[in-house]
């Protein structure tokens, strides 16, 4: 769609060329007046001029623009070779910018930017743009590539101030139009007389002359009357003339013409013209000409053409418009603007012939063989000029499907849509080749059409979301590397900013300086950064909830920096200001580059892609390296630094860590606030002694703040004089820095990104309270810098003013108590070197105490962690190892589990020894390794000097890693021998590579079973990846206690847990343990105390952790006084080990499965729960938390339940049967056996009747049983009975015959004064495992 009256650019009007004689040249020079086609310029653009279609359709034109040049002008340029004129327009449009952009910028800054921001409905224009937009406007020589500058009309002008002008004027006439062959030859040639006041001629004559040539050239003549006074009259304004290039000397032309004599008298265009010396009456008569001419003669000879050339058109497109056109000539039609008839054709050719045979010798050398413009374009050419758009933009059209051009006048001409955008790509990209270096006429072509589309679309449709006019003039920039291309992206970005698109704009401005600082224009240079400094200081703003960003814990003002233009800018204007002098500003610039921007890249290629993210942290560096050395070198003696701010920090604040002497023996900071936490708990039940941590230094001893120093730049950087800014408290009034040695370092250097971590010792002279605030140092030793260490305190949400706005606690700042070295106890492991154990292993160790204090310690106690199992006890010595006497003991254990309590340790022979100033004493405890890896005993000793005064601490560890040794199992089968229930069956396996291990013993503990070898078990030897297999029967113990009161205790606890009640800080009932020595001689008793601790240590720890997975959502205090460190049912094995040739022995704890049948003692409860109107929660994960701790109960070790009855079939020996003689009938033995304690059982025993029904499922291949005789057995089995019932097997054939075709139902209950209660029912049948099955094997002893 074609837009409504467009107004053109001037560039794009008709040109006319004037030669005028010589007598109106020196006419016009002795008045002071300028050349006539000057003068004629300012008359341009004509108002309200009309113009007609093709269809005689008058098109009002607001405003038509004309070009009037010198004929001589415009011939000497077409002989400059156009890649030469264009190079010399480009570097003549760049010094007319540089010598004048100071006076821009200045006046520009100063009142032309704010006056731009407040009137932009009138599409105001930066000077600079306005420089390039007249330069191009100002150019009218002829070029190949397109016919605008082709001139439409020739003026023959001449004066009556000479005796004949009609031979004057026949003179010009014949004179030849020196143009080259590509110039096209169709023009209107007029005649135009200046009749002056002091004119030899009368006015009669004058209008005789004009006749004369009326009758001879023809009706485009024009007489001319001024009144030209002399001396002349002031001088009245005018509109500016766009600037013209300078000729060039006729010397430097490729092909001079001989026969025309060298001279400077070309003329020359004034370009600061501005007035003209003429009279208000001359002024309208020239006026009145240049109308006519327009009106009468121009436009009424372009219509013609167009409407000839429209037919040509036409028919060659097969266009209905033929039609009309031919109407027209036929009948024709009135005109809105009469003009005078003429004959155009003899017009048009008797110019063309005239003018090739004249010029076509003198510039051959200059054509080229380049074609003139089609007719096609010259018809799109005059048909936009005369406003005809609709044919223009078909024409256009045409022309640009058969790529002949166009694309850069459509979207001059059609309304705003996204096509528009691909015609400006396309005319661009048309320019220069892809990949192709852009020529001086390529760059000038980009130029004159970014021109022309700023000039003629309106300001609204150019800077639209749909057009977006800025890219375009950013496409026309980026083949030229000129001071030019640099002005089109300094107005792209001039109109990006308008639109609001400011980080667009900053980067086309920083591109533009880039391109202008190759070119030495510094002043717009240096404004174009700032200009792009400034709007990138501009964040857009963010549609966000400030409620958002204190979410994030962010600032806004941080989060919108965009590191990927603004370091480029400011490195640019660093060195800008170093180079000019402004040494302090520039160090500021580079000093802001050091702001952390990642993957920053300084300003150095020219090139419209986004820069590469190279990092430039060194070059960043060593510029302000070297302009802060001369700052200070070139500064007085009162040189300050308060306004120079290193814009990053090298120093994390929250990883400081104060480190005493005390601290350095290692460990996580939890793991001893463990030990703290367990020593204080403990000790609250005894006395209300605090314990005095390990957080105060002493005098005259160092302590050291451990600095984490991170390098942010990705180049080395050196900090010198680095030292801690340490401080008293606000109200210590003896603060004195000289009471404190504080550690100076004088260089160090960190890598690139190197995070480091550097301790700073300090010395306290005196007790008193130290603050450690900050770090000092010199930057690259140059910049004095102090970052402060103290952290931001957490944020308070206590009060309403609290939660509604950000308030934070106190800055956390280290501090550090210094006192006297009163008490002090120093402890450490007597062997220091690599301590390496096998899984199992019990180690004696050692720990030298040492009294570094000048007051004695009187008591000390040992505190560890609940995973560390060990055992001190000077009483409990390894050796002699006490034999057993008997294969069955009976032990007391600790039947909690309560957490073991910190032990005292005897600082002497006696209990009350102490430990004087200066004494030495040496402890001993045995380590038990439980846990394969690398881990850390972590111990603290808690001591003072006597009681009631504090307690003190000290820490100790020792590394040590754990490897693997044994492992072993204990699995369990009922059995089929009358005097055992269970077989167990203990495996164990050497895991270690290349070590033999003893099993020297092997004890079974548990509260309700005994165990004796199923055969011999002696001391074994394991060679490495060997197994051993043993085999135990499992009876109940003979003095078997009754365990209702602990059952009774737990189901209490998880019962009061599953209704919501809280639970009594109560301990289980105590039981013994019947600890079975198993092998054939044992050598180790199970009695030791240092041997039942570290058991009951074991299995506290392997209790809990399957508490912790069992039962995540009961708390873990609470499991002391729920569980017992026993289930009543439960076997553990213990295999004790030795290594002889190593010298090392321990044991390992097998903690097997729950040994017998249980009844689910906690489902009546669970049921009753379940049953009961609980209120339910509204939140879903509080519902969700009570049902899962339903499930884990109901699934625990404490509400199991299985079927109690077991039936084992006694496999006979194989059977020798005559067959002959009688069928075989053979007794069966079925062992019937109630594994359960506590509840008697009902059986029912069904053997197949039919043998189809007795086949099991997996062993077709043996024989169906055949049953005779009785084939149902009922009965009643007590707690713990068996019986055994042998039904009858009929063979009448040898064969292998399975005995397994029964189903055995069971019901669990007890006599009650109502009968039989039933509790569960349980259906049994075979094993369906082939290797299960029992069968008989009958042979034949018949004679064959």
């Amino acid at each position: 769609m074609a837009r409504t009256s467009p107004v053109l650019p001037p560039s794009l009007g008709p040109h006319i060329c004037i030669l005028s004689s010589p007598d109106l040249t020196d006419l016009l020079s002795s008045l002071s007046l300028p050349p006539l086609p000057q003068i004629l310029q300012s008359f341009s653009p004509l108002p309200q001029v009309t113009t007609r279609t093709t269809s005689l359709t008058p098109v009002p034109l607001t405003s038509f623009a004309l070009r009037f040049s010198s004929l001589e002008e415009i011939e000497q340029g077409c002989r400059e070779d156009e890649e030469q004129r264009a190079g010399r327009t480009i570097d003549w449009i760049s010094a007319r910018i540089s010598t004048r952009c100071s006076k821009w910028v200045e006046d520009w800054e100063h009142g032309g930017a704010a006056a731009a921001e407040n009137d932009r409905a009138n599409n105001p224009r930066t000077p600079w743009w306005n420089e390039v937009r007249h330069c191009v406007e100002g150019d009218h020589i002829p070029s190949k590539s397109e016919g605008w500058n082709h001139p439409v009309a020739v003026v023959l002008a001449v004066s009556t101030m000479l005796p004949n002008p009609l031979q004057t004027l026949a003179q010009l006439h014949s004179r030849p139009i020196e143009l080259p062959s590509w110039v096209d030859n169709t023009h209107l040639r007029y005649s135009l007389i200046i009749h002056p006041e002091n004119s030899p001629l009368s006015d009669e004559e004058a209008g005789a002359l004009f006749n004369a040539v009326k009758k001879q050239y023809g009706l485009h003549s024009y007489l001319l009357p001024l009144a030209l006074p002399s001396p002349p009259p002031p001088s009245v304004p005018v509109p500016m003339i766009p600037p013209r290039l300078p000729p060039i000397p006729q010397s430097a032309l490729q092909t001079p013409d001989p026969s025309r004599p060298k001279s400077d008298s070309a003329p020359r265009l004034n370009n600061e013209l501005n007035a003209l010396c003429m009279g208000e009456q001359d002024i309208q008569q020239t006026a009145k000409f240049v109308r006519e001419f327009v009106a009468m003669s121009l436009i009424p000879w372009m219509e013609k053409c167009v409407m000839e050339w429209n037919e040509n058109f036409s028919s060659t497109r097969r266009l209905p418009s033929r039609l009309f056109s031919s109407t027209r000539r036929l009948f024709g039609s009135g005109a809105v603007s009469p003009a005078p008839t003429h004959t155009s054709n003899p017009s048009i050719s008797s110019v063309t012939s005239r003018t090739r045979s004249g010029s076509q010798a003198s510039i051959a050398s200059i054509t080229g063989g380049y074609p003139p413009p089609s007719q096609q374009r010259r018809l799109a050419e005059f048909a936009t000029i005369l406003g005809d758009l609709k044919l223009a933009v078909s024409v256009w059209e045409a022309l640009r499907k058969d790529g002949k051009g166009g694309s850069e006048i459509l979207p001059l001409l059609l309304s705003p849509s996204p096509a528009i955008n691909l015609h400006a790509t396309h005319a661009i990209s048309t320019i220069t080749p892809p990949g192709a270096e852009a020529s001086a006429s390529a760059q000038l072509r980009a130029l004159t059409y970014a021109v022309r589309w700023e000039a003629a679309i309106t300001s609204a449709d150019f800077l639209g979301s749909i057009l977006e006019g800025d890219r375009w003039l950013v496409w026309a920039a980026s083949s030229g590397e000129e001071p030019p291309s640099a002005i089109l992206l300094a107005q792209a970005a001039h109109l990006s900013s308008r639109r609001q698109a400011q980080r667009r704009a900053a980067l086309w401005y920083l591109f533009a300086a880039n391109r202008l600082e190759k070119s030495g224009i510094k002043p717009l240079t240096v404004y174009f950064l700032r200009r792009a400094h400034e709007l990138y200081q501009n964040s857009p703003e963010k549609g966000l909830s400030p409620s958002f960003w204190d979410s994030e814990g962010a600032e806004t003002r941080k989060l919108a920096r965009f590191d990927g233009i603004l370091p480029g800018l400011e490195h640019a204007l660093g060195r800008l200001h170093y180079t000019t002098g402004e040494t302090r500003r520039a160090v500021q610039f580079f000093l802001s580059l050091l702001g952390g921007y990642s993957g920053a890249t300084p300003q150095t290629d020219d090139v419209l892609e986004m820069p590469k993210s190279l990092t430039m942290d060194k070059v960043f560096l060593d510029d302000f390296r070297v302009a802060f050395q001369h700052l200070r070198d070139n500064s007085d003696d009162d040189f300050s630094t308060s306004d120079l701010k290193l814009p990053v920090t090298f120093f994390n604040a929250r990883l400081t860590r104060l480190r005493l002497p005390g601290d350095s023996v290692g460990g996580d900071p939890l793991v001893w606030q463990s030990r703290e936490e367990t020593w204080t708990s403990f000790w609250k039940m005894k006395g209300k002694e605090p314990l005095n941590r390990t957080g105060k230094a002493l005098v005259e001893e160092a302590f050291w703040v451990d600095i984490v120093v991170h390098n942010p730049f990705s180049s080395d950087v050196n900090l010198s004089k680095l030292t801690l800014i340490v401080t008293g408290l606000p109200n210590d009034v003896d603060w004195s820095p000289d009471i404190v040695d504080v550690e100076v370092l004088d260089d160090i250097v960190l890598g690139p990104k190197e995070i480091r971590t550097v301790p700073m010792s300090v010395r306290a002279k005196r007790p008193t309270e130290l603050q450690i605030t900050g770090v000092s140092y010199l930057f690259l030793s140059l910049l004095p810098a102090s970052e402060s260490i103290a952290s931001r305190g957490r944020r308070l949400q206590d009060t309403p003013h609290q939660r509604q706005n950000k308030v934070y606690a106190p800055d956390n700042v280290v501090k550090v108590e210094v006192e006297d070295a009163s008490q002090r106890l120093s402890a450490e492991f007597s062997e220091d070197d690599r301590l390496v154990l096998y899984h199992g292993e019990r180690r004696p160790m050692r720990v030298w105490l040492s009294n570094v204090g000048i007051r004695p310690i009187g008591e000390a106690w040992l505190v560890g962690g609940q995973d560390d199992e060990f055992w001190i006890d000077e009483s409990d010595k390894l050796a002699p190892i006490e034999i057993p006497t008997s294969s069955t003991v009976v032990a007391d254990c600790n039947y909690s589990l309560t957490p073991r309590d910190p032990q005292r340790i005897p600082l002497g022979s006696t209990d009350d020894s102490s430990l004087v100033s200066g004494a030495n004493f040496e402890f001993s405890f045995v380590l038990y390794a439980s846990k394969i890896g690398e881990q850390d005993l972590c111990l603290m000793l808690a001591y003072r000097e006597k009681e009631g005064l504090p307690f003190h601490c000290v820490r100790v560890t020792r590394f040590f890693e754990v490897q693997p040794l044994l492992s072993a199992s204990l699995t369990f089968a009922p059995c089929q021998e009358p005097e055992h229930l269970f077989t167990s069956y203990v495996d164990i396996r050497n895991n270690s590579g290349s070590t033999p291990v003893d099993i020297s013993q092997v004890v079974t503990m548990s509260p309700t079973w005994s165990c004796t070898p199923l055969g011999t078990i002696r001391r074994t030897t394991l060679l490495p990846s060997q197994s051993v297999h043993s085999l135990l029967g499992v009876k109940p113990r003979e003095d078997l206690p009754r365990f209702g009161d602990i059952f009774q205790f737990v189901t209490g606890k998880l019962a009061q847990i599953l209704q919501g009640q809280s639970i009594e800080e109560s301990n289980p009932p105590s039981i013994t343990l019947s600890c079975d020595y198993v092998s054939e001689t044992p050598t180790r008793s199970i009695l030791a105390r240092s041997t039942m601790s570290l058991l009951s240590q074991g299995r506290q720890n392997v209790v809990l952790r399957d508490l912790v997975s069992q039962h995540p959502y009961i708390a873990s205090t609470l499991y002391p006084h729920i569980f017992p460190l026993y289930h009543p049912h439960s076997l553990d094995a213990v295999l004790f080990w030795d290594i002889p040739s190593e010298g090392r022995m321990g044991h390992v704890l097998v903690s097997g499965a729950n040994v017998g049948a249980e009844h689910g003692k906690l489902n009546t409860i669970i049921q009753q729960v379940e049953a009961m109107k609980v209120k339910r929660s509204m939140y879903a994960e509080t519902q969700r938390e009570k049902d899962n701790v339903l499930e884990a109960i109901r699934t625990c070790e404490w509400n199991s339940e299985v079927n109690p009855i077991s039936l084992v079939t006694t496999e006979p020996e194989a059977i020798n049967h005559d067959f002959s003689k009688s069928h075989c009938l053979i007794p069966v033995s079925m062992t019937l056996r109630n594994f359960s304690m506590t509840h008697p059982s009902k059986y029912t025993l069904k053997l197949a009747s039919d043998s189809r029904d007795a086949r099991v499922p997996g062993s077709e291949e043996l024989a169906p049983p055949a049953w005779i005789g009785r084939l149902t057995f009922r009965g009643i089995l007590e707690p713990l009975e068996h019986t055994t019932i042998q039904p009858t097997l009929h063979v009448t054939q040898p064969d292998t015959y399975t005995v397994e075709g029964w189903q055995l139902e069971v019901e669990v209950g007890q006599m009650t004064g109502q009968g039989w209660q039933t509790a569960y029912r349980y259906v049994v049948n075979p094993p369906t495992d082939r290797r299960s099955c029992t069968s008989i094997t009958v042979t034949s002893t018949a004679p064959l």
